[in-house]
């Protein structure tokens, strides 16, 4: 890349998954070659979604996960000396039909300014909970933003 070109904020959409972390790992690299920052956005998935929405889970439960998952994701991440932020959405909605992680991860990637998306391709263990194999297609379809798929 040029100088001009070169990113200066990766976002990496993560679910909790360890192909996620792969990405993180991918996102820091890239950012700490650039000078760049990260943005790690957790997407919720659609059960845990309407779990929460319907209070079948514990909020309590949730959020220790998330913030568990966040964690390793903030270790690899300051290993690197890469700047970090982080956020949270919900990748389904019971009440907006077109919200899907892809659009997620796309109206995040366009409200942060973020220039590079690294995102995980698909679940290697096949797991249906893991929300980001879904959104990686459409992502990869629509995005205005350079792309790496991992």
């Amino acid at each position: 890349m040029s100088e001009s070109l070169s990113p200066s904020l990766v976002l990496v959409p993560v679910d909790g998954s360890e192909e996620s972390l792969t990405a993180v790992e991918y996102a820091t690299t890239i950012a700490d070659e650039y000078d760049a920052a990260v943005h790690a956005l957790y997407v919720v998935s659609e059960d845990v979604a309407r779990a929460i929405d319907s209070g079948a889970v514990d909020d309590e439960s949730v959020a220790a996960d998330t913030e568990a998952f966040m964690q390793a994701v903030t270790d690899r991440v300051d290993e690197a000396g890469v700047p970090l932020s982080t956020s949270m959405a919900y990748g389904f909605s019971t009440r907006q039909l077109s919200r899907h992680p892809g659009s997620v991860v796309l109206d995040t990637a366009e409200e942060l300014g973020a220039d590079f998306v690294v995102v995980p391709r698909e679940s290697l263990s096949g797991d249906a909970d893991e929300v980001l194999a879904k959104a990686a297609e459409y992502v990869l379809l629509y995005a205005t933003q350079p792309i790496l798929s991992v």
